[in-house]
């Protein structure tokens, strides 16, 4: 699993202004462009927080750095193997809301299943959404931040049964805490995004 993802909330009526095919590229050339203050070596890289371009399209999109990933995608797809594993002995109602969750975030969702995600705003060319893993509009951000926040105040009764079983083959459980903290990551940006009205991508390079 040597694939990155970089986590972007960004404003839809900005990315709006240009055609379909164009919104995916209008993004990419706002985060690498000079003068954006994302790629200063001397700025502190603070995980579990944003980080604010400046330039002239700063205030249309932020960056998310999820804590102890490296940018990684590897937790992410970690975190819906486990819940996998768990998901038949959760209570129903913890069950329902993390199953659209997870299938509203994570690529390729459970068992290969595609998770519903607002891709055709950015084209449905395979070549123009290269390296695109996630997109929500707002309207999907702010029914995934609703479902965030039933779910967030049940998340700790699956601590015993994710403890006994989200062992891997080789008898490697995972970490409930990890686990909770990443999916708590996630309601973190759906919140922010939702609170702006603005929707959610998630990138690979």
């Amino acid at each position: 699993m040597g694939l990155d993802i970089t986590v972007l909330i960004a404003d839809w009526s900005w990315l709006g202004e240009v055609r379909e095919r164009e919104r995916l590229l209008r993004l990419r050339n706002a985060w690498y462009a000079d003068g954006t203050g994302l790629w200063d070596h001397d700025a502190p890289v603070v995980e579990g927080d944003w980080k604010w371009p400046k330039g002239p399209d700063g205030s249309f999109f932020g960056i998310y750095e999820f804590q102890d990933t490296l940018g990684s995608y590897k937790p992410h797809f970690w975190a819906t193997h486990f819940w996998e594993c768990v998901r038949d002995h959760a209570d129903p109602p913890l069950r329902a809301g993390l199953d659209a969750f997870l299938l509203g975030l994570i690529r390729d969702g459970m068992d290969g299943e595609s998770g519903e995600t607002d891709r055709d705003f950015f084209s449905d060319d395979p070549e123009v959404a290269y390296g695109l893993l996630v997109a929500r509009s707002p309207d999907g951000v702010r029914g995934l931040a609703t479902t965030w926040e039933d779910v967030r105040p049940r998340l700790d009764g699956l601590r015993e049964a994710f403890t006994v079983y989200s062992a891997v083959p080789d008898g490697r459980g995972g970490d409930f805490d990890e686990f909770a903290l990443l999916l708590t990551e996630w309601g973190h940006v759906l919140t922010d995004a939702a609170r702006r009205g603005w929707g959610v991508v998630g990138l690979s390079e």
